[in-house]
């Protein structure tokens, strides 16, 4: 099973993804964990290119080529071969953030992207995503202050340092895409107590493995 975690900055994905696996462990399952930007080898050398806020000249075009070379590598050398194994992989974000975030919040072109999407995931698509549903202020102040708290405020915080309007329409991207494919997304609320997120979450993943 494929299952992504996918929502905008500080909606408590990083936090849940270890317990998620530790849980699905405790099942007896095989887990892999993964992440986009930066879940091959490859991924690791675009993911400084990606996120670091003092890389102020990128383009949106540029950006988005990356975010694709990024999953072609990821999908074909990582994830496929774990699914083949009999893994589950959990994945944090996947080609729906590209939707989202290129797409919605920097405008560019969806039929686009649907094609790019197509060919960097050669026919995968997840078997469930959870989407982590916040407030975007609630959200950026928390990305903020974890990124202030681990010192990656400029290594990893070029998307927090956009202006609100861009998350606020990363978010309805993301509530659109989950109203369009009802079937595979389930909407965590992700302003809870991060027991009670972890608990929702594990009750879609359990849900759809009893399925």
């Amino acid at each position: 099973m494929f299952i992504t975690l996918e929502g905008i900055e500080g909606a408590g994905k990083s936090t849940q993804l270890p317990r998620l696996c530790c849980w699905l462990e405790g099942l007896g399952l095989s887990v892999l964990v993964s992440r986009e930007p930066g879940g091959s080898p490859l991924g690791c050398q675009l993911r400084p290119l990606l996120l670091d806020a003092r890389n102020r000249d990128l383009t949106p075009e540029s950006e988005l080529f990356l975010y694709m070379a990024d999953r072609a590598q990821h999908v074909r050398r990582v994830i496929m071969p774990a699914l083949a194994a009999g893994k589950v992989v959990l994945c944090d974000r996947f080609a729906d953030s590209t939707v989202a975030y290129q797409g919605f919040g920097r405008g560019v072109d969806l039929e686009q992207l649907a094609a790019m999407n197509q060919l960097a995931q050669a026919g995968l698509s997840p078997d469930l995503t959870l989407l982590f549903d916040l407030e975007p202020e609630v959200g950026l102040a928390r990305a903020r202050a974890r990124n202030a708290h681990t010192g990656l405020g400029e290594a990893e915080g070029r998307f927090e340092a956009l202006e609100l309007d861009f998350h606020r329409r990363v978010r309805q991207g993301y509530l659109e895409l989950a109203r369009r494919q009802a079937w595979r997304y389930r909407i965590v609320d992700a302003a809870r107590e991060p027991d009670a997120v972890f608990e929702q979450a594990r009750a879609f993943i359990a849900a759809a493995l009893a399925g």
